[in-house]
């Protein structure tokens, strides 16, 4: 596609060339310097080529791959550039630019060209374009492939004029057409001296021909190999619709020839860097544009990562969409005491009734707009930004379009596809799971990226100016926006939102089967991994063990979401939940099934506190059962008298904080004299629940006390 930013110079002489180099170069057609032009060029300089490009400035005329045949133009400016060169031993190699990479060096390729014994060599293609009724007319060949591939042959100049002399189309007329035309005319294929190579041993072109290239990792390089026909081609050409099919020019150009071996790892990731630290000037103006499409999990969470971000807020602005009601107090309160400190914020929410297309296009709008916006950083709500140092990151890599790799946790589900499909769907490409594993970190350019991604706003004032670029008739609005683009691991994740319910107070709380990971962080206390890794348990009394397991956010979830159901027992002896219906020490509480949270809520006792009870008790497999959260106050049941529980031991987390919340309380193990006055928020004490640990719970004179209850085997 002929297209991107900035002039390109008319003659590259990239580095020093062997002594046969004198006798060849390489004639390339380029209108603009895309990323393509640029790989292009890379390829040529790591090998030393000389290159020349004819075309700089030049409106683009001759069509492009998805468009009927075009190319003329390239024909009328080789045709010029000939006419300069009068050395009769000089060899051209003309070539696409923008889709094609070299895998081997000029020595190589002029070897081949020699052992083809023809003064002419064009590539070869399994599929004839773009006139099929001319089939019949090519010669037949013993082995390879039959029909004639324009954008890429190699020739002596004398040769080249000659086959070029008769040129009077049109820019957008086809160069294809004009070749085989004169490769299927038995005379002028005589005369000019041309063949094909065949065999791909020169030219590897990928349409129709996506089976038989792989990968070969040589030390330190990596070229393509064609497995049917086992050569090794020295230039790859990704033409024709091979541009949106599974195994792309991209691909292979994320390795082709060095840019990633197994022996360097990334050689291109430090390439072209825009430092950001120590910068004397502002930081770049930034648009941030989030999307609460649904209902999602830790959305609290997310607004704080945010704040995190270590970017400077004055060079922030804030483009917010949010269609889901369920979450306008998070945004409000975000809004509430932090939308002072960002540059700007612009807020659309579901009473606007604006679909998510519309919505990116307007995000996308309020950047192009804002002379001192640099970059849009978009980002889902679901989104897990761990890393502070993401944007900074992404802005000093400066890429026109990037993005970091999200997975979700134990899965190889991640934001971008590795391949398209022929229809322009999902196919997965076969460094796919290496590159999720974590086994090949770089910079990977794919064809889709969702959830997150940051995009200079030169980008989306010239290449990508459509104001509905989210728009498609053909696919729906998540996949219209293919674009090729890097992408690099920086160790995030994304939320899953399937069977997020909106139901509860802190729906957060029942995310343990579908976000493990998220919620440990958000529930979990901090020091809980020291409890198993460093013993870190105290021994308040005999056999009584205390250890960390709640964060505050937890307890105080807990606490409110019991509040918020309100249906607190009586504090009698008949008790129609239990199994009986009668409790010998009854206490005002609420059942953990009451809630609906008995699943949740045994998964957090068999993966946090089995393994502390199998540690303090050996060989004892725990079973769970009753759970409940107790509530004491003064004027309704300030303590509870000696008892032992009906338990074999027994979990009791601490949900508030004793001298902030209560006065009082606690608990005393009568036969051992000894009290636990100053229980620790979050904190469980595990002690025995028959024979041996005969308790009762202090009175609490102030405040209301919470404390969460587990039974093991009541």
């Amino acid at each position: 596609v002929h297209r991107g930013a900035g002039a390109v110079t008319n003659t590259f002489t990239l580095g020093c060339v062997f002594s046969v180099s004198g006798d060849l170069l390489v004639l390339t057609v380029a209108s603009q310097e895309t990323d393509g032009f640029r790989r292009f060029l890379r390829s040529a300089k790591h090998f030393n080529y000389t290159i020349k490009v004819l075309g700089g400035g030049e409106t683009w005329e001759g069509g492009d791959y998805m468009s009927p045949p075009g190319g003329g133009q390239k024909v009328r400016l080789l045709k010029s550039a000939l006419e300069d060169i009068q050395e009769e031993n000089k060899v051209i190699l003309f070539v696409d630019s923008y889709d094609v990479i070299f895998s081997s060096g000029p020595k190589e390729l002029l070897k081949k060209f020699q052992q083809a014994k023809h003064r002419v060599v064009f590539s070869a293609e399994t599929l004839i374009w773009p006139d099929r009724h001319l089939e019949d007319k090519h010669p037949h060949v013993r082995e390879g492939k039959r029909f004639l591939g324009a954008g890429g042959f190699i020739g002596y100049a004398p040769n080249l004029k000659k086959m070029v002399s008769d040129w009077s189309g049109a820019d957008s007329d086809s160069d294809q057409l004009y070749f085989t035309k004169i490769y299927i005319n038995p005379e002028k294929r005589k005369s000019i001296n041309i063949t094909l190579d065949s065999k791909c041993r020169l030219f590897q072109n990928l349409h129709g021909a996506l089976d038989e290239v792989v990968l070969k990792f040589e030390d330190g390089r990596v070229r393509a190999r064609n497995v049917l026909y086992d050569t090794l081609p020295v230039i790859i050409h990704g033409n024709g619709p091979t541009k949106v099919k599974p195994f792309t020019i991209n691909y292979l150009g994320n390795y082709i020839p060095n840019l990633w071996t197994f022996e360097t790892g990334c050689t291109i990731c430090n390439e072209n860097l825009r430092p950001l630290s120590g910068l004397q000037s502002e930081y770049p103006g930034v648009v941030i544009g989030i999307f609460i499409q649904q209902p999602t999990p830790f959305v609290t969470v997310f607004f704080e990562r945010l704040l995190n971000l270590k970017y400077p807020k004055n060079r922030i602005q804030l483009f917010i969409y949010n269609q889901e009601s369920h979450h306008e107090p998070h945004v409000r309160t975000f809004l509430e005491y932090h939308e002072s400190e960002y540059q700007g914020v612009k807020l659309i929410g579901p009473e606007e009734d604006i679909d998510p297309v519309t919505s990116r296009n307007i995000g996308f709008d309020m950047c192009r707009d804002n002379i001192d916006c640099e970059y849009f950083f978009s980002i889902d709500v679901d989104v897990v930004l761990k890393n502070e140092d993401t944007l900074r990151i992404l802005i000093e890599l400066n890429k026109p379009f990037i993005a970091p790799m999200m997975t979700k946790p134990g899965r190889l589900w991640t934001n971008f596809w590795g391949a398209l499909s022929a229809d322009g769907y999902y196919a997965r490409s076969e460094d796919y799971v290496d590159i999720v594993q974590g086994h090949r970190v770089g910079l990977w350019n794919v064809p889709y990226v969702s959830h997150i991604f940051l995009i200079k706003a030169d980008a989306l004032r010239t290449d990508l100016k459509d104001p509905d670029l989210f728009e498609s008739a053909t696919l729906d609005p998540d996949m219209a926006f293919l674009l090729y683009i890097l992408l690099i691991d920086i160790y995030k994740f994304l939320l899953s939102t399937e069977n997020y319910q909106t139901n509860h107070l802190h729906n957060d709380l029942w995310q343990m089967f579908e976000n493990p990971v998220e919620w440990e962080e958000r529930y979990i206390h901090e020091n809980y991994s020291k409890v198993l890794k460093d013993a870190f348990i105290e021994t308040p009394c005999p056999d009584v063990y205390w250890f960390p397991v709640f964060t505050d956010v937890a307890c105080k979830h807990l606490i409110e979401e019991m509040e918020h159901f309100g249906q607190w027992s009586g504090g009698g002896n008949v008790d129609n939940r239990i199994q009986g219906g009668y409790e010998n020490v009854p206490t005002i509480d609420i059942h953990m099934n009451q809630i609906g949270y008995e699943k949740e809520w045994h998964k957090f006792l068999l993966d946090y506190v089995a393994p502390v009870t199998e540690q303090m008790y050996p060989g004892y497999y725990t079973r769970f059962d009753l759970a409940f959260v107790v509530r004491y106050k003064p004027d309704e049941q300030p303590a509870l008298r000696p008892h032992h529980d009906a338990s074999t031991f027994t979990i009791n987390i601490a949900l508030n904080q004793v001298g902030i919340d209560y006065q009082g309380g606690g608990c005393r193990f009568l036969r051992y004299n000894c009290s636990i006055k100053a229980p620790r928020r979050g904190w469980a004490l595990m002690h025995p629940g028959r024979l041996t640990h005969y308790h009762e719970g202090l009175p609490t004179v102030e405040g209301v006390r919470y404390i969460v209850v587990s039974f093991v085997d009541p």
